[in-house]
């Protein structure tokens, strides 16, 4: 498993270079929320095939536990979008007073 390392001080000179640091907290939330929903969706989609009424279950699922096993390994969504947004991929609209 990589390590994650973010610099506090390096995120908030690159939010404040590309407008509000609120704004950029906001988007980055949303698009957290965005990667939580696609990940959900892939983990349900996996699970379907693999799902057994638990009467007939004599035991654990070792199919089940793989497919969970393989997601909790993947980065968690708040990571991926400050990524995304250190890495220029995420573009802010700021909605400046004129």
């Amino acid at each position: 498993m990589s390590t994650y390392i973010v610099n506090p001080v390096e995120v908030r000179m690159e939010e404040s270079a590309k407008g509000s640091i609120y704004e950029s907290i906001v988007a980055m939330g949303q698009r957290s929320r965005q990667i939580n929903d696609q990940i959900k969706t892939q983990i349900y989609e996996r699970l379907a095939d693999v799902i057994v009424d638990s009467d007939e279950a004599e035991g654990p699922n070792l199919d089940q536990i793989a497919i969970s096993k393989e997601f909790d390994r993947v980065p968690k969504p708040t990571f991926l979008a400050m990524s995304e947004m250190v890495g220029g991929q995420i573009h802010v609209k700021s909605e400046q007073a004129e």
